[in-house]
């Protein structure tokens, strides 16, 4: 059986602590909780789980970090969470049969990471993330901002998933600033470095300052192909913000030269056409998303939404629009199917009832 050591960094997390220590301190034989600057009950809180706690000077770098608490790990796994993080009840029997079955030339678990949710709790944004990974030196965390593993050995996918619950924003300006010392100190950013930073200024409504890095990213001949993707969905969201209508669908469409299309940058390109009243394009767009195949082993950023509700929810409207009404009334029903609970599909629905159209 595999052993895990819980591997956590900390700061002013009493909120949280608990209820993420409370989800998984009974699956796994160690918990290691490095405190970096705590000045509420982080610590205290942590003592109830366990005595392994350490303090580590925070140097403005998540990797220094949690490479350190690492290093205090003594099981054959080191498994991370943040303080606000979850493993639900329902998948407590997987994490436990996963540790049981375990192959010992195993080298990294990805495991899913939900970090956004419906009206119902669905999770309608996720990825995978290196969750266990063999407790030796060749593993070690890097980047001071958005750090990673990166995954290498042998890899094996679990569809065990980890929670992301946060309930109150924290410091918004951290990794923005991170970075911004990180250019000031002198240091170039990697590529990955340069993604991240372009969706720190678009986060922070710098779209100015944004657009060159992605393009400098894009341009790259290296890169990862789904934060190439990425990249251009962000970098539209800035040319949108400044009102260059055509540079942002043009970087949509550039996404389709780095690999197949994927349903998220469909459901894009087809609400473009959507609000300039270009209805046929615009449901061109949305089947093709509907009929994207969804690859969740990508370790891409996932919107699971855009893979049915959302096409079928907007082929609705544009057939509506067109006049078709019983077909817009038949992609509603097939939205229903994916959220009978969703406030625009019953919205519809009444619409389509007050046309008596059955």
């Amino acid at each position: 059986m595999a052993t895990i050591s819980l591997c956590m960094i900390v700061k002013n997390e009493e909120k949280y602590l608990a209820r993420c220590l409370d989800s998984v301190a009974n699956l796994v034989e160690e918990i290691i909780i490095v405190d970096t600057g705590s000045t509420d009950r982080t610590t205290e809180i942590a003592s109830n789980y366990t005595s392994k706690i350490y303090s580590h000077l925070w140097t403005d770098d998540f990797s220094d970090a949690r490479n350190y608490s690492f290093s205090k790990a003594s099981m054959d796994y080191c498994m991370w969470m943040d303080a606000d993080d979850v493993l639900e009840k329902t998948e407590e029997e997987k994490f436990l049969k996963l540790k049981h079955s375990l192959s010992p030339d195993t080298d990294i678990v990805m495991m899913k990471y939900n970090t956004a949710f419906d009206e119902a709790g669905t999770p309608s944004f996720s990825y995978f993330r290196e969750r266990w990974i063999k407790n030796c030196s060749k593993y070690r965390w890097i980047g001071a901002v958005h750090e990673v593993i990166p995954p290498n050995g042998s890899v094996i996918y679990s569809d065990i998933a980890i929670c992301h619950k946060k309930i109150d924003a924290g410091n918004p300006d951290r990794n923005l600033k991170i970075y911004q010392k990180m250019l000031a100190d002198g240091k170039t950013l990697d590529l990955r470095q340069q993604y991240y930073y372009g969706r720190e200024l678009y986060y922070h409504q710098k779209y100015e300052e944004a657009i060159p890095v992605f393009e400098q990213f894009l341009a790259s001949p290296e890169g990862w192909i789904e934060n190439k993707i990425e990249a251009c969905s962000i970098c539209a969201d800035c040319y949108y913000k400044l009102d260059q209508e055509h540079s942002a669908l043009m970087t949509l469409l550039r996404s389709l030269s780095f690999d197949l299309p994927r349903a998220e940058l469909c459901c894009k390109i087809g609400k473009h056409f959507l609000e300039r009243g270009n209805y046929h394009s615009s449901i061109y767009w949305y089947k093709t998303a509907l009929h994207t195949a969804k690859n969740e082993y990508s370790c891409g950023f996932i919107l699971p939404d855009c893979y049915d509700y959302i096409p079928l929810l907007q082929l609705c409207v544009c057939y509506d629009k067109i006049g078709d009404r019983q077909k817009a009334k038949e992609y509603n029903d097939r939205a229903g199917k994916c959220k009978p609970y969703s406030k625009a599909y019953l919205y519809n629905k009444h619409y389509f009832e007050s046309l008596q159209i059955s």
